[in-house]
């Protein structure tokens, strides 16, 4: 239903982002789009590139008076540091970065051409379709947020600032594990009859695909290896006014590949930055000698802002499934297929 495309290197013109698919008739707030750009931003041990930068979307096509068409929507985010161009070559390829990987793939000489699309950069365009994707959610009072349960082990407030100080001050950086919750989704999204269309599936790959993420659970995620199903399985209980529910959430919301309308809940765990400033040794591509990994300008803690990223790809994978669910050409038809739905699982 949904299709998107981005484009962009991380010092280029700028994002480009295309979705399809979306249906017509959605007021679009560019303010609200901005917003989550804005958020994507923040967050204690940032870099310097947070400074330059001031993200913000421009919508390009696929609206009239702020009404979608139905018609591809195509967003565009500038950047204003774009020295592509000027930048110095790259030959000292980054451990845990996808610098020697991508320079074996493609056969570079410089590996800049690796890390300019590698680049975290490019999830401001995941974050700009995101934020269209919310407004579309909200529409269905579905609402998607995130929180930082941990950095670097600490789970206090204290702690995690703490941590990253200590990662700041001895020039290293630092990951942890953040947490997204979708409120409001209905029973039925997803499907069990192929792999490819089951909702936590779909939710996984969009959250592993994000730069630096390296686990996901799903619910009691890997609490369930070292429980009893009698402990850990969501009871089914029913009341005429509310319907079916369950007194726990260990599921996370999606049993057998679909949402059963409790809370959609995910973990995901983002690994330190690769860019180190006290870099780990490497080979130098050109002289294959043994040299020191280059050091770019990056961040020493983004988890805060991985959480952000996402909550952009839950919102795409809802968003998706909810018009492959009810339709995807007209709001008003969408809604009222929605409306008729509920009714009848209540």
């Amino acid at each position: 239903m949904l299709k998107c495309l981005t484009a962009g290197e991380s010092h280029g013109k700028g994002l480009v982002a295309i979705l399809e698919g979306m249906p017509a008739g959605l007021k679009v707030d560019s303010a609200r789009i901005n917003k989550e750009l804005k958020r994507r931003q923040a967050g204690f041990g940032r870099g310097k590139r947070m400074q330059i930068e001031s993200d913000r979307a421009q919508i390009i096509s696929g609206l009239k008076k702020n009404l979608t068409l139905g018609s591809p929507i195509t967003l565009f985010i500038q950047n204003k540091d774009a020295s592509i161009e000027k930048l110095h070559k790259v030959l000292c390829p980054r451990p845990g970065h996808a610098d020697l990987a991508g320079f074996l793939k493609y056969g570079f000489t410089d590996i800049r051409g690796v890390l300019e699309r590698a680049s975290a950069r490019s999830t401001a365009a995941t974050v700009g379709v995101g934020g269209l994707c919310k407004i579309l959610l909200a529409e269905f009072k579905i609402n998607i947020t995130s929180k930082v349960l941990s950095i670097g082990g600490e789970d206090t407030a204290r702690g995690m600032v703490a941590k990253i100080q200590e990662a700041i001050d001895s020039k290293d950086t630092v990951g942890g594990i953040f947490e997204v919750t979708a409120k409001g989704v209905p029973a039925g999204l997803g499907s069990y009859v192929q792999p490819d269309r089951r909702l936590d599936g779909r939710l996984a790959q969009a959250i592993i695909s994000i730069p630096g993420i390296k686990a996901v659970e799903i619910g009691l995620g890997l609490g369930y290896a070292v429980s009893f199903g009698s402990e850990v399985h969501d009871e089914i209980s029913y009341t005429k006014g509310k319907g079916y529910f369950r007194k726990t959430n260990n599921a996370g919301g999606i049993e057998g590949g679909v949402s059963n309308a409790e809370d959609i809940i995910l973990r995901a765990c983002m690994k330190p930055i690769s860019t180190l400033i006290n870099p780990l040794d490497s080979v130098n591509i050109s002289s294959k000698k043994l040299s020191k990994a280059s050091v770019e300008r990056s961040d020493i803690c983004v988890v805060s802002a991985a959480g952000v990223v996402a909550e952009a790809a839950v919102a795409f994978v809802l968003a998706d499934c909810l018009l492959e669910k009810f339709g995807n050409d007209s709001l008003k038809d969408i809604k009222e297929n929605y409306k008729n739905y509920l009714k009848r699982i209540s």
